[in-house]
């Protein structure tokens, strides 16, 4: 595998140029190398200007064209959307053929993204495409709370749905091959149920008996160290204190609510099970301070380092 990582510069119009840039200025000699920004190079200068960094970012830049370059900050467009997607395509592409070792990604805007005609979800679903996977898992990683996802950007009528015995447990597999890969000989994981209370034997649905409970029992009956379903109200704050490696949450803001408590500005996103690494910020575009030389790059960097994690093996203390 390459030891170098590919960092997509995401939504032209966005915080994504400045975290980038304000990561790279940062790295040592070494981690700079072994980096490169896939990208618009004018755009990258622009942001490089806002945060009045001195760096020669050439070297380091698979500058990709952007009509109208820099393109103004903080505004919806549809070709800053299709440049992004153009970003990832590039970079994913060259994760398959081994020049890269893995993707960390800015953030992108899903309107944009749509508008240009690339209509995805987001990040996970478009890689998935991309890379023609079988399966990718959204996992949210922080120092002391580790979330994966069996759903994510659907209704909450469909995630319900989607809770099946099959999925519970794929989610289990994928959520444990992770957690070994990065240093966890046998990881604790715990099944988030998806009714109050875990449905209180049937008194606030059945899905928790009928579809978690089997997929947790098949889990342990693999040899993973699987528990649950246990109520959400209490699995995130036990997990917190070190009871859980990881927990698995049925639904999308089951899973991101306590992370972004407790870990708003550092949590990574990692895509699990895609044919190739990807990690990524765990926040938005942020119009709204686009361009200002303020956007903060925490972030970005938790991302990268997990990033190094992976390109190195998986070899280290616990992420």
């Amino acid at each position: 595998m390459s030891n170098i990582i590919g960092i997509t510069m995401g939504d032209p119009c966005g915080v994504g140029p400045e975290i980038t840039v304000r990561a790279l200025a940062e790295m040592g000699d070494a981690d700079r190398a072994a980096t490169r920004i896939y990208g618009n190079l004018p755009t990258l200068e622009a942001a490089r200007k806002a945060l009045n960094v001195d760096i020669d970012l050439a070297p380091y830049v698979v500058d990709l064209p952007i009509e109208g370059a820099p393109l103004p900050w903080g505004q919806l467009s549809p070709v800053a959307g299709d440049a992004a997607f153009r970003f990832i395509e590039k970079a994913v592409r060259d994760a398959e053929a081994g020049v890269i070792g893995c993707i960390v990604t800015a953030p992108i805007n899903k309107e944009a993204l749509n508008l240009a005609g690339h209509h995805y979800d987001g990040h996970t679903g478009m890689l998935r495409s991309l890379t023609k996977s079988a399966a990718a898992y959204m996992l949210l990683a922080s120092e002391k709370l580790k979330v994966i996802h069996v759903s994510t950007h659907v209704s909450l009528q469909e995630a319900i749905r989607r809770a099946t015995k099959e999925r519970v447990l794929a989610t289990i597999k994928a959520g444990n091959d992770h957690l070994k890969r990065t240093g966890y000989e046998r990881p604790r994981i715990a099944v988030a149920g998806i009714n109050p209370h875990c449905g209180e034997n049937g008194l606030f649905g059945t899905e928790d008996d009928d579809q978690i409970a089997p997929a947790v029992a098949a889990a342990r009956a693999e040899g993973i160290d699987a528990y649950g379903p246990i109520s959400a109200d209490t699995v995130f704050h036990r997990a917190y204190s070190g009871g859980f490696d990881l927990v698995v949450a049925q639904y999308h803001d089951q899973g991101h609510i306590p992370i972004k408590l407790v870990a708003f500005d550092t949590a990574v996103n990692v895509s699990v099970d895609l044919t190739i690494d990807r990690t990524s910020v765990d926040h938005g575009t942020a119009f709204d301070i686009a361009g200002k030389g303020v956007a903060n790059h925490g972030n970005m960097l938790s991302a990268i380092a997990y990033a190094r994690k992976l390109v190195a093996g998986g070899k280290g203390e616990q992420a």
